[in-house]
């Protein structure tokens, strides 16, 4: 499985980034999507800057990779998916069924 971490920029250019995130930092390429300027959330893959992120949606999937650590780990971690209690969770778009 792959997945994408959410890390803010703290310093860089158009070719790579100081960022932090994850409890750690390191310098990301920023080569697909350019610089980014400081307090920047950008979603990393593989030491690789693939988008830029809202605030938001940084902080929604950061707590889910915390939600997803804590239930390998054996501990409660429902908390860490406030976004999903009290709803049905909905596909994207493009994974949804057609109506035909």
């Amino acid at each position: 499985m792959c997945l994408g971490v959410p890390m803010r920029v703290i310093d860089g250019d158009d070719m790579s980034a100081l960022c932090e995130g994850a409890g750690r930092s390191e310098r990301i390429s920023m080569l697909l999507i350019g610089a980014q300027p400081p307090g920047a959330h950008v979603l990393v893959h593989l030491g690789t800057a693939m988008r830029v992120l809202e605030e938001e949606e940084a902080a929604l999937i950061a707590a889910a990779l915390k939600g997803l650590d804590a239930a390998l780990a054996g501990h409660s971690f429902e908390a860490h998916f406030a976004d999903l209690i009290d709803r049905e969770p909905q596909l994207p778009a493009h994974l949804a069924p057609s109506d035909e």
